[in-house]
């Protein structure tokens, strides 16, 4: 028997979402001091992240005692990145372009608010500067990674350490145990802490909807529509051509990852759900070495959402101010933002940071122009988040079916919902045809303790 709608993890986020708009609307005031929850529950799943990351990519590259594999893992994982994330640019320019969102706005950028981008120009020239960039990825010591929760450091570390110990051979094995029932432990911990989601996305929404309303759509509301848009073509046209030729579907892989989801749509932030990602991923028959690179990395590289957030965001501020934009110009965007997206996850405040350096870059847009932005960041952080997280695990199952790293049979299996996935055990518990039969009406696939 499943539990009820309303007692299931599912049913209390979709419930604790429209508390959280009703809230939002009631009490606006009251709604606005309810941000710590879902600041407080993202707080609590990044604590965790590091170390988890650490011990799956380190057992994981343990595991597979091939050197060479791993090594090919993130040579693919990276010109995966590379050829979907052009998409995803190109697709924001081009349906910016087509559709034109921002013209007959007639924005005169020296009537706009100079202010509002105080405190940008330094976090702009880290971002810009791919020196700075790759020597950011070096941690100062072994500690300030996990301390500064800085997933490519760690990620640097955690593929080290992990050669270093499967060079030991039979003398790293004592390691490689330990390791991998750190991660079980950690994963349990995860299991305590996503029980907290429904609060947490009550709070953040309630937030949101308080502090900016749904008046504040409706000058830039032609944006913030096309960006959703364009990031449901692209999931659905791109992303599940990709997964189709792979040899699954989208959509039941959404419907798996339903939870995750909702919760990303409820905190705008995919690192809300980055653990239980790539232990549903695993679950799902992938292997954990394939899953440890490809996730972390991704978060880093392969910010789909994010990239189409930046083409359409300069498009549309060329067409507000009512300045032209020739094919060159229109190159030159989808030139700089191929560089200026990439990790762009470690940066504070990195939509409006990594757009400002984008505009910096192109002197036929006025920088300032990003004010226009501003009021609307949060609704469109929302999708970002979305596209992000979906993008990074179809990436992971393309990677794994590229690697022969994934089981077809039991992933088909999850997909299909004939298996119930418990994140707190390591195996899928397999349904009796009766139980499906008679259940298959209900949601099957259900995550007990997270999200």
């Amino acid at each position: 028997m499943h539990k009820r709608f309303h007692k299931t993890l599912f049913g209390q986020v979709v419930i604790a979402l429209i508390l959280g708009v009703i809230v939002g609307f009631v009490w606006p005031e009251f709604s606005v001091k309810l941000k710590p929850l879902g600041d407080g529950f993202i707080k609590l799943i990044k604590m965790i992240i590091a170390p988890l990351v650490f011990c799956v990519v380190v057992h994981g590259i343990c595991s597979t005692g091939d050197l060479k594999k791993v090594g090919r893992v993130g040579v693919k994982a990276l010109v995966y990145f590379e050829i979907v994330t052009t998409f995803a640019l190109a697709l924001g320019i081009l349906l910016a372009y087509a559709l034109q969102p921002g013209v007959g706005m007639n924005v005169d950028p020296n009537s706009l608010d100079a202010s509002a981008m105080s405190g940008l120009s330094d976090r702009v020239q880290q971002a810009t500067s791919t020196v700075d960039f790759l020597l950011k990825i070096i941690p100062a010591t072994f500690i300030d990674a996990f301390a500064k929760g800085d997933i490519l450091q760690v990620l640097l570390i955690a593929i080290l350490f992990g050669c270093a110990v499967a060079a030991l051979g039979e003398r790293g094995r004592p390691v490689t145990a330990a390791i991998d029932s750190l991660s079980h432990v950690f994963f349990k911990l995860i299991g305590f802490i996503v029980k907290l989601a429904p609060l947490g996305v009550l709070g953040a929404i309630a937030f949101t909807v308080g502090k900016y309303g749904i008046g504040s759509l409706k000058q830039l509301g032609m944006l913030v529509a096309l960006f959703y848009i364009t990031c449901t073509i692209f999931v659905v046209g791109i992303l599940g051509l990709i997964l189709r030729l792979a040899g699954f579907n989208i959509f039941k892989l959404l419907r798996y990852l339903r939870e995750e989801l909702l919760v990303v749509l409820g905190t705008a932030s995919s690192d809300s759900v980055l653990p239980q990602v790539m232990r549903k991923l695993e679950l799902m028959g992938i292997k954990d070495s394939t899953v440890g690179l490809v996730i972390p990395t991704g978060y880093s590289f392969n910010l789909d959402g994010f990239s189409i957030y930046l083409t359409l965001a300069a498009v549309f501020i060329a067409q507000a101010t009512n300045t032209p934009l020739s094919m060159v110009d229109l190159l030159t965007i989808l030139a700089i933002s191929l560089v200026t997206s990439k990790g762009a996850h470690g940066v504070p405040g990195s939509a409006i940071v990594i757009l400002a350096a984008t505009l910096s870059a192109i002197p036929a847009i006025p920088a300032i122009g990003l004010v226009l932005v501003l009021s609307v960041d949060w609704f469109m952080g929302m999708a970002r988040a979305l596209t992000n997280m979906i993008g990074n695990c179809v990436a992971t199952v393309v990677v794994g079916v590229w690697e022969k790293d994934i089981d077809r049979q039991r992933a088909h299996r999850v997909l299909n919902r004939e298996v119930i996935v418990d994140l707190n055990s390591s195996a899928a518990e397999p349904l009796t045809q009766s139980a499906i039969s008679t259940t298959l009406p209900e949601p099957m696939v259900t995550v007990p303790a997270r999200a």
